[in-house]
C-alpha cells in the first residue's frame, strides 16, 4: 500500500463515499524519506489540493466538505509528527500550510512550489 492510499484509509470512514478507487502515484518516495514522512507529507499535500487544486484521492465533495477534509488531512500529517515529538517539524508544517495558505490567498501560486521545495528539505535533513 502507498503512503497515498495509506492516508486515504486513515482518515474518517464518512470521507470513504469521496475516495477514489485509484489514487495515482504518490508524490513523496518513502524509499529515500522514510515512510513516516512520506505519509505526513502525503497526507499535507494532499489537504493542500483538496482546499485549493484537484485532489489525487477524493472526488465529488462540496466545498464545505473539502474545506473540512483538508484541515483533517492536515491534521493527520500533524498528529503524526506530534505522537513522535517531532515539534520542530510540526512548527515547519505549520508554516508551510500558513505560507501555501497566504500564497493562494495572494495569488501567488508560483511560490507554493519553492515553500513545499525548502520544507521537505528541511524535514528530510537537507535544509536549503
Amino acid at each position: 500500500m502507498s503512503a497515498l492510499e495509506e492516508v486515504a484509509a486513515a482518515l474518517d470512514p464518512t470521507l470513504a463515499s469521496h475516495l477514489v478507487p485509484d489514487p495515482g502515484p504518490q508524490r513523496f518516495d518513502a524509499a529515500t524519506l522514510g515512510s513516516d514522512l512520506a505519509f505526513v507529507l502525503e497526507a499535507v499535500w494532499e489537504g493542500y489540493l483538496v482546499h485549493y487544486r484537484v485532489p489525487r484521492a477524493f472526488t465529488g465533495m462540496d466545498p464545505d466538505l473539502r474545506l473540512l477534509a483538508g484541515d483533517a488531512l492536515y491534521a493527520l500529517g500533524l498528529d503524526r509528527l506530534a505522537q513522535r515529538g517531532e515539534v520542530a517539524a510540526v512548527a515547519e508544517l505549520g508554516e508551510l500550510i500558513s505560507g501555501t495558505a497566504r500564497a493562494e490567498a495572494e495569488g501567488a501560486r508560483e511560490r507554493v512550489g519553492e515553500l513545499w521545495e525548502r520544507s521537505v528539505a528541511r524535514l528530510s535533513g537537507g535544509a536549503r
